[in-house]
């Protein structure tokens, strides 16, 4: 099945902690049907010193379900995703306004 939502994408969270918030997809899982979304489901991370890195308390964005994001069309309000052929090609639209994502 193609992805509804890849990286790069403005999405908006639907549900959590951090309902209402708007990110940009840095990473998907498909196999585990997550992502990490930069700013969104931060959690600190405590990292021991080493000689590359410094230690510490590390804020780092953790994964979220796909079920709980949704793509943000360009007036900036949720929408969702669907599959049509344009030109020989499959391409992705937002069902909201129609256009090609």
């Amino acid at each position: 099945m193609a992805a509804k939502l890849k990286k790069g994408d403005k999405v908006i969270v639907l549900a959590g902690k951090d309902k209402g918030k708007q990110g940009a997809i840095t990473q998907v899982m498909p196999k585990e049907n997550k992502a990490v979304v930069d700013g969104i489901n931060v959690s600190i991370r405590h990292t021991k010193q080493s000689q590359t890195s410094q230690g510490g308390r590390i804020p780092q964005a953790m994964p979220i379900d796909l079920s709980n994001l949704a793509l943000m069309d360009k007036d900036g309000k949720a929408t969702r995703v669907g599959f049509r052929e344009e030109d020989g090609k499959k391409v992705r639209f937002a069902k909201s306004t129609g256009e090609v994502i």
